[in-house]
């Protein structure tokens, strides 16, 4: 497989990720038209004509990832649904209100994944956890498979050195994924800088982000424009990512 895990936010971005040389996507359909949790249509029809692994995310909320009792049994039933329909994986992120890890909720979500015999991803862990040790020892205790680092902090520059540090510290404990603020211009650096061994990008733009500006391929639905990934960008992505792996 190769290093690359690309941010979908349906079937056309997916298939767009797959021709352009990609393995593995998170499948978010908050990037959508007002999605959260990915339908179980879209999840089959991507199955069915790829041999893509599809790690979905259950109801996407930016950094806090805290969330009330009936929300939090929501994304359960939600995630396990998927896991019924073929999901490689779910992506989630419980936190409470002081930051710390939601251990319960975590540990409950983690035991129903790993039932499926698939993989638990922590999504933005270290966007508000003051603590990357104690979260990511905490992440580990409770038997999460992958880490995503994403919201690189307040910065690009500091983000990429906490990915660093806890790759050198407990990359052979969980596997450790860099996403946000991640791109062309860099990619390479980070990868051989870390010695991380996977990275996460959306391949599209965000508009707030100047970095990405101009790799997008955008339209319009009631006066709002959207983008949506470009394979070509994705095929640029998985050259530079292998490039950057060739020394780990």
């Amino acid at each position: 497989m190769n290093k690359l895990e690309v941010c979908c936010g349906g079937y056309e971005d997916a298939m767009n990720a797959y021709h352009g040389g990609a393995k593995r996507i998170e499948l978010n359909s908050a990037l959508a038209l007002g999605g959260l949790t990915p339908t179980i249509a879209s999840l089959e029809l991507i199955k069915n004509n790829t041999d893509l692994e599809v790690i979905c995310m259950v109801r996407p909320r930016g950094a806090g990832f805290v969330y009330n009792e009936l929300q939090s049994e929501q994304m359960i039933i939600e995630a396990e649904e998927l896991l019924e329909h073929g999901a490689d994986g779910i992506a989630f992120g419980f936190l409470d209100p002081d930051g710390k890890i939601n251990s319960a909720r975590t540990s409950e979500m983690v035991s129903i994944i790993h039932s499926y015999g698939k993989t638990a991803v922590f999504h933005r862990a270290f966007d508000v956890c003051d603590n990357p040790d104690a979260t990511i020892h905490r992440l580990i205790e409770l038997g999460v498979d992958r880490v995503l680092t994403s919201g690189m902090k307040s910065t690009v520059s500091e983000g990429v050195q906490l990915i660093k540090e806890l790759q050198e510290k407990y990359g052979n404990q969980i596997e450790i994924l860099a996403g946000s603020g991640i791109n062309e211009t860099n990619v390479v650096d980070i990868i051989r800088y870390t010695g991380i061994h996977q990275v996460h990008s959306s391949c599209k733009n965000w508009r707030a982000d100047p970095t990405t500006a101009n790799d997008h391929v955008s339209f319009s639905y009631n006066g709002i424009n959207y983008d949506y990934v470009d394979k070509e960008k994705v095929k640029r992505m998985v050259s530079l990512v292998e490039e950057g792996n060739i020394s780990n």
